[in-house]
């Protein structure tokens, strides 16, 4: 009778003297891994579990992975496991400095100022808005610009119980000292009137030469300026917030009709873009550029209410009464959105 076939080739083992396993030998093997995956990488089961969708299976691993955790944490081996293997990482062995190990990096011998909660408009990051707080007082300054605005903002709330500071410095600028030093002048403003809202409207008279590191003088309109106009901002921008107690309105400015005007207005915008950057929670930037001079290209006219409406004076910079006053009505808008009154 012949001999059945033996499909399943196990009696190779048997051939060649190899030791055959059992199923018992592969339940141990399992239960040994098992046993060393705890003891070197139990933190690596539970974060496993961490990241797995809901359900039985991530119950399962949850219910292995905190006492695995719990157990390696107790135990140096998974220290000594990373330091055996430490020579598999493929990245660079970085020990200098520069680390975001303590919260900020060095940069040549000055440290990097850290970013905060204010450089962050709640909004921005699908959080609520602030809450509202009440609106006793209102400061309307900046150069020639902010007239007739600060006129308008003093109608539109006429009677509802805000003090509206029109404090206008025809002929001044950022970028010059010489009539006014506004780094001085705004922490004057704040002393003497202590507003929760500041609305700023100046830059028409910038592009002055400004002295720069180690003195010496930098003219417009270069990136080299604009650094120095935005540090200038920065500083205006941080007195009027009063440490996050004070929202700010800066407005930029719309695009002037004269060529060489337009490039000073284009840096100088950029500029206080830059500038009120670390407080986004506190300082709102109002383009109206956006509003009155699309792409930056200068017009006279818009469209208003359905209307085509002339919105700038004749000297081609300042906006007339109709351009302010719809200037007006947004920034009433938006101080609706922050403060009651």
């Amino acid at each position: 009778m012949t001999e059945p076939r033996d499909d399943s080739l196990m009696s190779r083992f048997d051939r060649f003297g190899l030791r055959r396993f059992r199923a018992r030998d592969a339940v141990g093997s399992v239960l040994l891994a098992a046993v060393l995956l705890v003891l070197f990488e139990g933190h690596s089961v539970l974060k496993a579990g961490d990241q797995m969708n809901a359900g039985p299976g991530r119950s399962v691993v949850l219910a292995v992975g905190r006492p695995s955790s719990w157990i390696a944490g107790k135990l140096p081996l998974a220290s000594v496991a990373h330091s055996a293997t430490a020579w598999l990482n493929p990245e660079p062995n970085l020990s200098g400095p520069g680390g975001f190990s303590n919260g900020s990096t060095i940069a040549g011998s000055g440290q990097i100022p850290p970013v905060t909660a204010a450089a962050f408009a709640p909004e921005t990051i699908g959080e609520a808005p602030l809450a509202r707080r009440p609106l006793h007082t209102l400061l309307v300054t900046g150069d020639s610009m902010s007239q007739p605005l600060d006129s308008d903002l003093a109608q539109e709330l006429v009677g509802k119980g805000v003090h509206v500071v029109r404090d206008p410095h025809i002929g001044t600028g950022i970028s010059s000292t010489f009539v006014v030093d506004w780094g001085k002048l705004s922490v004057a403003q704040v002393k003497a009137d202590h507003p929760q809202a500041i609305v700023v409207f100046i830059g028409a008279n910038d592009g002055f030469p400004m002295p720069g590191p180690g003195g010496h003088e930098v003219a417009c309109c270069g990136a080299a300026w604009a650094a120095i106009y935005a540090s200038r901002v920065r500083q205006i921008a941080n007195t009027y917030r009063q440490a996050g107690a004070a929202r700010v309105y800066w407005l930029t400015l719309p695009a002037p009709r004269e060529a060489a005007r337009a490039r000073i207005a284009r840096v100088v915008n950029a500029a206080i873009t830059v500038g009120v950057q670390p407080w986004a929670a506190q300082v709102r930037v109002i383009d109206t550029a956006a509003i009155f001079t699309p792409g930056f290209v200068y017009r006279d006219s818009m469209d208003v209410g359905g209307t085509q409406t002339i919105v700038r004076q004749a000297d081609g910079i300042h906006l007339n009464e109709a351009g302010s006053s719809l200037l007006a009505t947004k920034l009433v808008e938006l101080l609706k959105q922050d403060f009651t009154y």
